[in-house]
């Protein structure tokens, strides 16, 4: 057992003065209690230490970030209502499974989605421009992504496109006031473009294989055994139609249990054969809103991994966003608690 010089002698003499009671003082006392008991009040000290740790490194809330990014939850006009628009089933909870391994015990036999408005993603132009973009990239690292022009224009259509919705208006205009982008749209946009679209080196020795817009809403496989990214709810749907993807179950705590109308899930899938131990996204919410959000997070820190601790709606969760340079790497929501389990109960005095 391992500890501060001078910690355990301390504690276990201040142990034996409370509990020894032959009246002789600390020396005397400590012949007294047995060794199993120092080694009972290092076991709490130990205890203490790591409970104090966990948290000092657990994040306070981000309270302007919350206020923005609910601002723009309450814009996005584009979200789909749950059981009105579409309908989840979750299932069972996923169990643990280790990362690379191909088996994985199904707590799911039905498909987590089992009906998608259609009709409203074809109508809806970020949805129909967004979806044009899902089958441009190469699935597995390591072979380079090859641009064509028409793929080059529908990139340029889609961000044209959520240009112009609320949601991301208002997340211009916040990047603006905090001098993070320029107020000039055509800049912001190649802003935009830089940051979700710009083609690096995610495998080494390798072309340019990678974007952060594949790599979060697409996804992608690594080395034939694993999948990275992959956490866009449209994606997620498709893929399960197409019988491409089988969802697992869900991943929460035992006293947060998810419900149809949650619209952040912690889940476990496989994907091409492949298994994501623990996945995460948002579920309904439009590609605008959710690329407003994590544009915000990028600019707003410079820190190659950054994590912000939000509540959006009535969910309390992390946001991570990793960089790759002047671009993303990876972006995505872990879920902590939904329905407002975290908001503490306030009692009438």
């Amino acid at each position: 057992m391992l500890f501060k010089p001078g910690l355990d002698l301390a504690v276990s003499e201040g142990f034996c003065s409370l509990s020894c009671t032959c009246g002789r003082g600390i020396m005397a006392a400590r012949q007294c209690v047995k060794p199993v008991m120092y080694r009972f009040c290092g076991l709490l000290v130990l205890l203490t230490l790591c409970l104090s740790g966990l948290d000092a490194q657990r994040p306070a809330v981000n309270q302007e970030l919350s206020d923005i990014f609910n601002e723009l939850w309450r814009l996005d006009e584009n979200r789909l209502t749950p059981v009105t628009d579409y309908n989840i089933s979750v299932q069972g909870r996923a169990s643990f499974v280790n990362q690379g391994s191909h088996v994985v015990r199904d707590y799911a036999l039905q498909p987590l989605f089992s009906n998608v408005n259609e009709n409203k993603l074809a109508n809806t132009t970020t949805y129909s421009r967004f979806m044009k973009l899902l089958n441009n990239y190469e699935r597995s690292t390591g072979v380079a992504e090859q641009v064509t022009a028409e793929e080059q224009t529908e990139i340029d259509l889609f961000l044209t496109a959520v240009l112009e919705t609320k949601v991301m208006k208002r997340a211009h205009q916040y990047l603006v006031s905090k001098a993070k982008s320029n107020s000039d749209l055509r800049r912001f946009k190649s802003q935009l473009n830089l940051i979700w679209f710009n083609l690096y080196h995610r495998q080494k020795n390798a072309g340019l294989d990678s974007c952060g817009f594949e790599h979060v809403f697409v996804g992608e496989t690594k080395s034939g055994t694993e999948i990275i990214g992959f956490h866009n709810w449209i994606q997620f749907y498709l893929q399960e139609k197409s019988t491409h993807l089988d969802y697992k179950g869900y991943k929460a705590r035992s006293l947060d249990l998810p419900d149809q109308d949650d619209h952040v899930l912690n889940l476990q899938f496989s994907w091409h054969g492949l298994v994501k131990p623990v996945g995460s996204a948002f579920i309904g919410t439009s590609p605008e809103f959710e690329m407003a959000i994590f544009t915000i997070v990028f600019l707003m820190n410079t820190e190659r991994s950054t994590t912000v601790l939000v509540n959006i709606d009535q969910c309390r969760m992390e946001l991570v966003v990793i960089r790759h340079g002047r671009s993303l790497g990876t972006a995505y929501p872990k879920l902590l608690s939904s329905n407002s389990r975290h908001v503490t109960p306030q009692h009438s005095g």
